[in-house]
């Protein structure tokens, strides 16, 4: 038995060396875990400036010059405020501001007019971490209705105020006033007067001019943009001047949470833009969400279910953006172009125009 003990005390003291350095390898693979867990999101990025007829052949070399360098300028401040740190909500807000001071779009300074010759404007902004929201239809003084939109979201008890009422409420919070004329550009003055002979020519009902086909196009320009910040929050926010020749106060999607404006972090942030009618009624903006949350889609599969398979069986035409809470971005069209851009958190920019 003598013999035997020291090979026992070996046999244990080995055991013991083994265990110890088993335990080592176990906590080092819980702190590369703890490590993993804190380490930030990926972050990104993405806009839209409208859906439509956009064709290379009808664009002059320094109009597409133009598009490119605001849409660069515009997702660029937004990707600044995100690489920093920044929130969602902030990035989507300045960027849309960029868009909306910009006349090349259909929102803000630039928007298209009403059949009296003046600007309303819509706007919605939403938060996915809170699924908090808010929006304005119809207002004439306010200089970036997407800041409107944020101020109601966090201010207000509402979602959504409207017309002169949503004017009001923005210069008692102390947002940007201007004149109706700032909105005013001599090239939307022209288009609306071309439409407007347009419909006498045809000699058609209200409603046959207001959809006619040569002027579809007239209801095309909203500007929108989605992000994800390295916290992990989504937000979406959509600014429109709405349709060129609109009546009767009529509003279309951008302004309206769930169909053309949606963000929730468990899914995807959505803006969307083209015809707000067959918009509304399909609930673009939620059903994106509702397809990826409910059915299982990606983000890939549900906005080409929705944009190439559901708008157009119903008689509508457009686009939208999107991102996941992955990071992952979308930019889906059915029309033969839509002013885009992306960039992602190693900063590789994409700006697109045309269906290439």
């Amino acid at each position: 038995m003598k013999s035997i003990a020291p090979i026992f005390l070996v046999f244990f003291w080995l055991l013991s060396c083994h265990q110890s350095q088993n335990q080592g390898k176990i906590d080092q693979g819980f702190s590369s875990l703890e490590k993993l867990e804190t380490k930030p999101k990926s972050f990104a990025i993405v806009i839209h400036g409208g859906a439509g007829t956009i064709l290379r052949e009808n664009m002059s070399a320094e109009q597409e010059r133009q598009y490119r360098d605001k849409l660069e300028e515009a997702i660029k401040v937004g990707h600044q405020i995100l690489k920093d740190g920044g929130s969602s909500l902030d990035a989507v807000e300045r960027t849309i501001n960029v868009l909306e001071d910009s006349p090349l779009f259909n929102a803000g300074k630039g928007a298209v007019l009403t059949n009296e010759g003046t600007a309303e404007l819509d706007a919605s902004i939403m938060d996915g971490k809170t699924l908090n929201a808010g929006a304005s239809a119809g207002t004439k003084t306010v200089k970036n209705p997407i800041s409107l939109a944020r101020v109601i979201m966090e201010k207000s008890p509402h979602v959504m105020m409207a017309s002169q009422g949503a004017d009001i409420y923005a210069n008692e919070q102390g947002l940007s006033i201007v004149d109706p004329s700032y909105f005013i550009v001599e090239n939307r003055v022209q288009s609306l007067k071309r439409l407007q002979e347009a419909e006498k020519k045809k000699k058609t009902s209200q409603k046959q001019g207001f959809y006619d086909s040569k002027i579809k196009d007239s209801k095309f320009g909203t500007v929108g943009c989605v992000a994800l910040d390295k916290n992990g929050n989504l937000a979406a926010g959509t600014s429109t001047g709405g349709m060129m020749n609109k009546r009767w106060g009529r509003v279309g999607d951008s302004p309206i949470i769930g169909a053309g404006t949606y963000a929730n972090n468990s899914t995807c942030g959505v803006s969307c833009t083209g015809w707000g009618e067959f918009f509304i009624r399909g609930m673009v903006a939620y059903d994106i969400s509702a397809l990826m949350a409910y059915k299982g889609m990606t983000l890939k599969e549900a906005a080409k279910e929705v944009i190439q398979k559901k708008v157009p069986e119903m008689g509508g035409d457009g686009g939208l953006i999107a991102i996941d809470k992955t990071g992952e971005v979308v930019m889906e069209f059915n029309t033969a172009g839509m002013f885009r851009a992306s960039m992602n958190d190693q900063g590789d920019l994409y700006i697109g125009m045309f269906s290439e």
